[in-house]
Parts: C-alpha cells; sequence; structure tokens
C-alpha cells in the first residue's frame, strides 16, 4: 500500500484544515487507517484512527476538534482539523493498517507539515 498525505498549510490560530491521504495497491486489505503527528525531537503520537468498521479512535485532547473519515472503497480518507492551535503545528503522517498473510503490516505515508500561526 503506498499513501501521499495533503492539505496541510499555514493557517491562522482558530482556523481550519482539511487533510487528505490517498491510497494505492492492495486497498481490500486495508483494515485501519489513521492519523499521526511527530515533532522533531518528541515522540510520534496517533492521533486519529478508523477501522474499516467504523470504529474510531482519537487522541484524548482532539476529540470534538478533529474528525476522521475515508471514503468507501479505503482509497482517500480525511482528517478536519477544526478550531486550531498553534501547539497543532507539526508534521502529521496517514498510515494504514493491512492484514496480510504473514499477519498485520503498518504503511506510513511521507507527512504533510500544518503550520497554525498565532
Amino acid at each position: 500500500v503506498q499513501l501521499q498525505a495533503s492539505g496541510g498549510g499555514l493557517v491562522q490560530n482558530g482556523g481550519s484544515l482539511r487533510l487528505s491521504c490517498a491510497a494505492s495497491g492492495k486497498l481490500f486489505s486495508i483494515t485501519e487507517m489513521g492519523w499521526y503527528r511527530q515533532t522533531p525531537g518528541k515522540q510520534r503520537e496517533l492521533v486519529a484512527t478508523l477501522t474499516t468498521g467504523g470504529i474510531t479512535n482519537y487522541k484524548e485532547s482532539l476529540k470534538g476538534r478533529f474528525t476522521i473519515s475515508r471514503d468507501n472503497d479505503n482509497s482517500k480518507w480525511y482528517l478536519q482539523m477544526n478550531s486550531l492551535k498553534p501547539e497543532d503545528t507539526t508534521v502529521y503522517y496517514c498510515t494504514s493498517r493491512t492484514r496480510e498473510a504473514s499477519g498485520y503490516t503498518f504503511y506510513w505515508g511521507p507527512g504533510t507539515q500544518v503550520t497554525v500561526s498565532s
């Protein structure tokens, strides 16, 4: 599975952005899709995940501001980010978990930078 995130950019404090992740390859094998973020020097942290069964999981502090969604064919998923804050500034990565013969595999795409100005 190949992933490509887009939609990052510069936004003012309180603004919104919608990130998109385009997937290609064995889409039928995807069981979960998600978003993580990482600031240099800090640990990577989960932002949100969504299973193909519709179960979502969010970083607790982001609930109510961020929403993950997907297209039904697993070819794209999104992260709607509202009421953005300067502390949301970092690189965001889209991810997928696929079920393969040998077990589960996680894929990561190149990140997209989100910058929130104060």
